[in-house]
């Protein structure tokens, strides 16, 4: 008979493969196909794990190593971020935030005097130098499973402690940033678990420039496109239905061929439970992905 015991949240590290020797600089065309290849491989690994496949796993993890392991899946991503080609993603998050006036496009880093400063955290952290960290807006904490810089901090966010109740407005943050981090989550409660626990991290401070108190304080969650526009579980209503039930407000959105920008505005959780949002088939197709998210 199935266990009906709940199982426990994964970490993060769970899902990552292990590391090896940093790759030469990648043409545009090669981050491309190391991505998609790592993320490919990677579900599978997911898959076999979930039906107890003990000997696909262990191959799917000899290739993943084999092809460089998440050091050159991280090198592709950062090389992929870069300035000059066009893909840092919290560029678009500092386009919102100059819409809303609280910076200025002519001298970003002179917009708030230091005391006055945003906080901020960035989960999956691969750079120091995005367009955030540049903008003299924010006070940044950075973190990653796998630390590639001094300044991005080696934590699993699913591991971080939540700052106590009295302590929130002065160690939580006003912005967390999930660019690109829920779909690398190997499972879809986990994925789930991940969100419900930004809350905890966001702060209801009330001295904020006046532009920002209808944006702030947010989640910056970043989405492979085809995540809610051709999943067989997630479409964009569901996941604006997940996150009201999280107490979030969709405040801005950007879609591009390839990626999905949201800024969700997050209003202090009551007490009580959350709804729960089960794995049901929205669309049907065998050209459909499987990416899932699950509210318990």
């Amino acid at each position: 008979m199935a266990s009906n015991r709940k199982k426990r949240p994964q970490l993060l590290s769970a899902t990552r493969p292990t590391l090896i020797k940093r790759p030469a600089t990648l043409s545009s065309r090669k981050t491309r196909s190391i991505v998609r290849h790592h993320h490919i491989v990677r579900k599978q690994l997911q898959a076999a794990l979930d039906r107890n496949d003990q000997g696909a796993a262990a191959q799917l993890q000899k290739e993943i190593e084999a092809s460089g392991g998440l050091e050159i899946y991280q090198e592709a991503s950062i090389q992929g971020q870069s300035r000059e080609r066009g893909g840092d993603s919290s560029k678009v998050l500092m386009e919102w935030l100059a819409e809303a006036g609280a910076v200025s496009s002519s001298s970003p880093s002179k917009s708030l005097d230091e005391k006055e400063r945003l906080r901020m955290l960035e989960v999956g952290a691969l750079r120091v130098d995005n367009a955030c960290s540049r903008s003299g807006l924010f006070d940044m904490e950075r973190i990653d499973l796998h630390s590639r810089d001094p300044l991005i901090k080696e934590q699993d966010f699913m591991q971080r402690s939540a700052p106590s109740p009295p302590n929130l407005d002065a160690e939580g943050f006003d912005v967390v940033s999930l660019s690109l981090v829920v779909n690398f989550v190997g499972e879809a409660v986990e994925r789930g678990e991940m969100l419900k626990r930004v809350g905890c991290f966001l702060r209801q401070k009330t001295k904020r420039p006046e532009s920002l108190q209808n944006l702030l304080p947010s989640l910056f969650l970043v989405l492979p496109a085809s995540c809610v526009t051709n999943s067989r579980y997630m479409d964009e209503e569901k996941l604006e239905e997940m996150m009201k039930a999280l107490w979030y407000t969709r405040t801005r959105r950007k879609m591009s061929a390839k990626l999905v920008y949201y800024l969700w505005k997050y209003e202090k959780q009551p007490e009580g439970s959350v709804r729960a949002f089960k794995k049901e088939v929205l669309r049907r197709g065998d050209s459909r992905n499987n990416f899932a998210i699950i509210l318990q």
